[in-house]
């Protein structure tokens, strides 16, 4: 890949919007356990592609949601696979899942109550945000990780990421318009800084 290619996607990527960059120390944190953040990351893989069914099952109707999010089930198990064969590669062994506290806390910040296509909106908003602090980290990983063997696996996940943020953005603003939508994701995204700042910084999580 040409310095001209990855400088772009590292620019997309400095587009996401967060509010709060992560600690440059979780870097070092997760090199130190690669079997740590391994599983944490294969897991978080797994339930992207169940997600996204979850979605698909939930929404039948909305044809063009759940013709772009096909697809992304298909991807997100084969993420998984490939996270699956690092470890294995490493002789490393897949862990236990962990409660993901990070997850938990925005779905705590989901709109109560409100109709079906109401929930629909921050469902999409959650996914979005999910997407976009993983590709966050994954830039991280990309260029600061010890390994440069997974700085290159680490860059794949990190675009695959970013296309999805703008997938699930792209939708809600479909089906919900761009002043309704915008309104919420930067009250999503005031509250995910919060988030942050809340957790512990640890290295094995992903999130």
């Amino acid at each position: 890949m040409d310095l001209e290619t990855k400088e772009k996607e590292l620019e997309e990527v400095r587009m996401l919007g967060l509010k709060l960059p992560t600690d440059p120390r979780w870097v070092n944190m997760a090199s130190m356990d690669l079997e740590e953040i391994l599983t944490d990351h294969a897991y978080c893989e797994q339930k992207a592609a169940v997600s996204c069914i979850s979605l698909i099952s939930q929404y039948p109707e909305r044809e063009e949601m759940v013709r772009e999010l096909a697809p992304i089930v298909t991807e997100e198990w084969g993420h998984f696979r490939l996270v699956l064969a690092e470890l294995e590669k490493r002789e490393l062994k897949l862990g236990r899942q962990r409660k993901d506290e990070y997850v938990n806390k925005l779905l705590a910040f989901q709109k109560k109550g409100g109709g079906r296509d109401e929930r629909l909106l921050e469902k999409l908003l959650v996914c979005a945000l999910i997407e976009a602090r993983s590709c966050e980290r994954f830039r991280l990983l990309s260029m600061h990780i010890s390994d440069d063997k997974l700085k290159e696996f680490y860059h794949r996940f990190m675009v695959s990421e970013a296309g999805h943020y703008v997938l699930f953005i792209e939708l809600a603003r479909k089906y919900f318009g761009e002043e309704k939508t915008n309104k919420r994701w930067q009250e999503y995204l005031e509250r995910e800084a919060e988030i942050m700042e809340e957790l512990e910084l640890r290295g094995d999580r992903m999130h």
